[in-house]
């Protein structure tokens, strides 16, 4: 009785593998053309940023949602916390380093800590999970610390950050994929 309650709740949390295979690769993508091309514009840059950051968001929000695992509330924070990033970095390409600069960093110091802190609910990944979280908090602080870095280095640690997140995003669609198909 309990491989059938089982197989029904994989079947429901597995049904999205192919937005995150869509997603994570994109995520990369992102990154590597930020890191490639720091002297785009910096409204440009808050625009990827925020449509990635809202993607993400949404995911994380339909996650929550969908899934059963006793972390739910901590995701649904970390998406909607995500999403409405998004949305201010689209609705508001900001015109100054130091505004983008402060908003990324505070949401990296953020996230940084709500994934470390969901990390220690993660049976499987959770190496993946503390390794993200402290790099998200560092990452954040550095930025938060001295908001005036300048654009190219504002340019690395977000081309690094979507590289790394497209990276986690692609393995969590694979085993997702593979998890529905055993």
């Amino acid at each position: 009785m309990n491989t059938i309650r089982d197989e029904a709740r994989l079947a429901a949390t597995g049904w999205g593998w192919w937005l995150l295979l869509f997603v994570g690769p994109l995520s990369v993508l992102a990154g590597v053309i930020i890191l490639f091309e720091p002297g785009s514009s910096l409204g440009a840059l808050a625009v990827i940023a925020g449509i990635f950051l809202l993607l993400d968001g949404i995911l994380e929000l339909v996650g929550a949602f969908t899934q059963s695992a006793g972390n739910r509330g901590i995701a649904a924070l970390f998406g909607a916390l995500t999403a409405i990033v998004g949305v201010l970095l689209i609705r508001h390409p900001i015109a100054g380093v130091a505004a983008v600069a402060l908003l990324i960093g505070i949401w990296l110091i953020a996230i940084g800590v709500i994934r470390l802190a969901s990390a220690f609910d993660e049976a499987v990944g959770r190496g993946w999970h503390i390794f993200a979280g402290a790099l998200e908090l560092i990452a954040g602080i550095a930025i938060v610390a001295s908001p005036n870095i300048g654009y190219a280095t504002l340019a690395l640690l977000v081309g690094i950050g979507f590289i790394v997140n497209g990276i986690g995003i692609t393995a969590l669609g694979w085993n997702l994929r593979r998890a529905g198909s055993a």
